[in-house]
């Protein structure tokens, strides 16, 4: 029963998302924990609802965009992803390399060069049928981070303290960084992925079309939806959480607030944490990377073919598809040859996260008109507490974001 949303739940773990968690367990311990509770429902409704979408329209986010609004909030939406995703495909690559390297010795460069080639490759020539299930077992990396942090002492007293209470702070740095877990968390590639791949899948199964169409299929795949989306979201946040718990028990605790890549979170883990802790949280980021560059190269070439109308889908066929998986490898090459001439993507990863966090909003918006719009949705639109919650995810990433530039402001 589980598909695109475990994958899009664990995708969200990425390389860049782990250095993002790492960052803000080091510089503030157990003071971002509370974000992982507060974020799940609400990254739970979006997904839900974007997934629904693709499932009952039989086309995906960018797709229904552009059938419904106007270009001029269509492509400056999917300009932004292809940007962010690339620059994330970028450090992603990069972190599996010096992972690599910093268990197996030799030139990081080569082995950053190699996942790229692996990973287009695979993207490219293996059908989304079979590559589906590659992504799916991937997604069992994710629990390194759960076997790291229980190879330290845990003080659950304090933690389950901080999570149920935070101590919020109105200072512009912790507001920043809230904007970006937020952006990390509720991202725009993980809504366009999850309704692409429900697309994906209706288009693969002979006896399935879009429930507009097929109506009386609508509650099984409901349901499917339903748990697969929660199961998905609910490993996301809980590794993002002991991620987070992790670096705050090690690097926080022993002064170390500066961690600014998941290579250098696992490298500064050794001489507090141990050699076991350092080797598992290195081979999660290699795990991880494999699993979430194909989400940010697919989920941009997604956005970006439903845009201009052109053929798409990992099922199809390289000369069926040319633009779409020419927009793919588009990303893949950009994103290794930043790490070859000597830009550094990982200084942009954190600000891309708060530009995500950002962009997430009128993205949300539009989904949510969309959602509840029966010449969209036809009987399906949205109510009840999936309307409501996703209502309430806008108004509070709007919130955030309007509170850091505010601040920002006053600064």
């Amino acid at each position: 029963m589980l598909g695109p949303g475990l994958i899009t739940g664990a995708s969200d773990d990425d390389p860049s998302g782990i250095g993002t968690y790492s960052q803000v367990g080091a510089q503030f311990g157990f003071g971002m924990l509370w974000t992982m509770l507060f974020t799940f429902p609400l990254m739970v409704c979006v997904q839900l609802i974007c997934a629904r979408i693709g499932r009952v329209t039989g086309e995906g986010i960018s797709g229904n965009l552009r059938r419904h609004f106007s270009p001029r909030i269509l492509f400056p939406i999917v300009v932004m992803l292809l940007l962010a995703n690339t620059i994330n495909i970028a450090a992603d690559l990069g972190a599996m390399g010096s992972a690599l390297q910093l268990l197996a010795g030799g030139p990081a460069i080569v082995y950053t060069a190699f996942f790229a080639i692996l990973s287009l490759v695979l993207q490219v020539f293996v059908p989304y049928s079979r590559y589906v299930r590659i992504l799916k077992w991937l997604s069992m990396a994710l629990f390194a981070y759960v076997a790291a942090a229980f190879s330290l002492t845990i003080p659950w007293r304090d933690v389950a303290m901080r999570t149920v209470v935070p101590d919020i702070s109105f200072k512009s740095e912790y507001i920043t960084a809230v904007v970006a877990i937020f952006g990390t968390t509720i991202s725009p590639y993980l809504f366009f992925w999850q309704a692409s791949q429900e697309v994906e899948d209706q288009e693969a199964a002979p006896t399935e079309q879009p429930l507009i169409r097929a109506p009386k299929q609508a509650r099984a795949e409901f349901a499917r939806i339903s748990t697969d989306t929660y199961v998905g979201m609910g490993i996301s946040n809980l590794v993002a959480f002991f991620i987070i718990l992790t670096t705050a028990i090690t690097l926080h605790a022993h002064g170390i607030r500066d961690i600014d890549t998941a290579a250098q979170a696992a490298t500064a883990l050794r001489p507090i944490a141990g050699h076991f802790a350092f080797t598992v949280f290195s081979l999660g980021i290699i795990g991880t990377g494999l699993l979430a560059v194909p989400v940010l190269a697919g989920s941009a070439a997604y956005g970006v073919a439903e845009a201009m109308r052109w053929k798409f889908g990992m099922e199809r066929r390289l000369g069926q598809a040319t633009q779409f998986y020419g927009v793919i490898a588009a990303a893949m090459l950009v994103g290794l040859t930043m790490n070859f001439i000597g830009i550094d993507p990982i200084r942009a990863l954190f600000w891309t996260a708060v530009i995500n966090g950002v962009v997430a909003v009128p993205l949300i918006v539009a989904i949510m008109l969309m959602a509840s719009r029966r010449r969209v949705m036809r009987q399906f639109v949205v109510s009840g507490y999936l309307r409501w919650m996703g209502w309430m995810t806008a108004g509070v990433m709007t919130a955030s974001v309007v509170t850091m530039f505010v601040l920002w402001s006053s600064a």
